[in-house]
């Protein structure tokens, strides 16, 4: 027994030491993502856990050695899923039950922050197992990114976040199920009751649910005024899942802070994005992977269907979105694809019209700004939290780069290197 104490002890000890918060990091070169300068022979000092100097480099610095590689800000995703198992896809689904989906929740947060996303968006998860996830991680349970969470997204009966799966003697209904003004207030209320930071609905059909179109609106204006006026009210943003040309329009009418995927989106939803300054998360890298791997990860054949439908299209109108000077935030919805793979997304996105360095700050400064969080991440200054990865190369000059992170920080505390 004492032996086993004993190892028990030295593995603490070492456990505790290989994450202990350096002193100073060692750049070979630096990214500003604000302004796209790459400057060389830098060091970041941190204390607590936050930034407090970013400088030349001295002969007399010590800390951990990057000076191989270039440092950035911590990835943020602004759309993911990280209680959605690729084993448990369609009808497969049914007997994982919530403990268990926490559970894949608990992994897919330590794969995503060790590919470099060091805070994430979650939109969507049964029984707010996402915001337990959340807590988790923020008391140091279980690793993982800093994690803003919806809990159960708001849907219509029968709608895309609605479960439509099993037969009617089941009676079931998805957890934030809703329908009309007053019932979806309520429902607001609920979900900030049991700890959402944000709220999503589902104002359209979807790909991945049954018996649904995604270009068909679901929710009514009337309906998400009403989200929308109660969540603001509550201090909490709102973030639309709408494909379709009517229900985007309708949502950033309503007042949303986000329109998650914007497939069909047109001239006029455009214009209406850039007057009401709503940030626009197109979820671009999905396509390839729903049509090369869907069926054989159990997705529902007719899933695959609409996927054909929707996917170019929804590329073509990122193109024309991002040529027209909307505000365009990077989401992925993760969880469709493997999770780990978040960073596949950057390159779709240059190929598709963005500079490497617009896709960048899309995941950086422009995300922090969407999640209310631009004064604590997504730049590397000085009072600024310490979420800092580290690439081989430039990824201004290939954005591929970060698909392949070497080293990641969070909150002062390396969780890979």
């Amino acid at each position: 027994m004492r032996t086993f104490m004993m190892s028990v002890t030295l593995a603490l000890s070492v456990a505790s030491s290989a994450t202990a918060e350096p002193n100073i990091l060692r750049c070979g070169r630096i990214l500003d993502v604000q302004t796209g300068k790459v400057a060389s022979n830098q060091v970041i000092v941190i204390d607590a856990g936050r930034i407090a100097e970013v400088r030349a480099a001295t002969p007399q610095d010590r800390g951990v050695d990057l000076t191989s590689l270039t440092c950035l800000p911590g990835l943020i995703d602004a759309h993911t899923h990280l209680m959605t198992d690729l084993r448990a896809r369609g009808y497969q689904g049914l007997g994982v039950s919530l403990p268990r989906q926490t559970l894949a929740g608990a992994k897919n947060a330590l794969v995503t922050l060790n590919a470099g996303f060091t805070t994430v968006r979650n939109l969507g998860a049964r029984g707010f197992a996402d915001v337990a996830l959340r807590d988790a991680i923020n008391a140091g349970d279980v690793p993982g990114p800093r994690m803003i969470v919806s809990g159960p997204a708001l849907s219509i009966t029968g709608g895309h976040c609605d479960s439509n799966l099993l037969a009617e003697e089941f009676h079931f209904r998805s957890g934030g199920v809703a329908d009309g003004p007053w019932a979806v207030r309520a429902k607001v209320r609920e979900n900030v009751k049991y700890g959402a930071d944000v709220i999503k609905m589902c104002a359209s059909g979807g790909v991945m649910s049954k018996g649904d179109q995604p270009g068909t609106q679901q929710y009514t204006l009337e309906e998400m005024q009403a989200i929308v006026e109660e969540a603001h009210k509550l201090g909490r943003r709102v973030a639309a899942h709408a494909h379709g040309t009517s229900s985007f329009i309708d949502a950033i009418k309503a007042g949303v802070d986000s329109v998650e995927h914007a497939s069909l989106i047109d001239d006029v939803g455009i214009a209406l994005a850039k007057e009401h300054n709503t940030a626009l998360v197109f979820d671009i890298y999905n396509d390839d992977f729903i049509l090369t791997e869907g069926l054989k990860t159990g997705m529902l054949p007719e899933s695959i269907e609409k996927e054909k439908q929707i996917g170019r299209v929804q590329r073509e109108n990122f193109r024309r979105a991002q040529q027209a000077g909307t505000r365009m935030v990077f989401g992925t919805d993760s969880g469709v694809y493997p999770h780990g793979d978040n960073a596949r997304q950057f390159a779709k996105m240059v190929e598709w019209g963005m500079a490497s360095l617009e896709a960048i700050q899309a995941a950086t400064i422009n995300a922090a700004d969407l999640l209310g969080l631009s004064t604590t991440i997504g730049t590397l200054q000085p009072g600024f939290a310490a979420d800092v990865i580290a690439v081989t190369g430039n990824p201004l000059d290939d954005v591929r780069v970060l698909e392949s992170v070497r080293f990641v920080m969070r909150g002062g505390v390396v969780v890979r290197n």
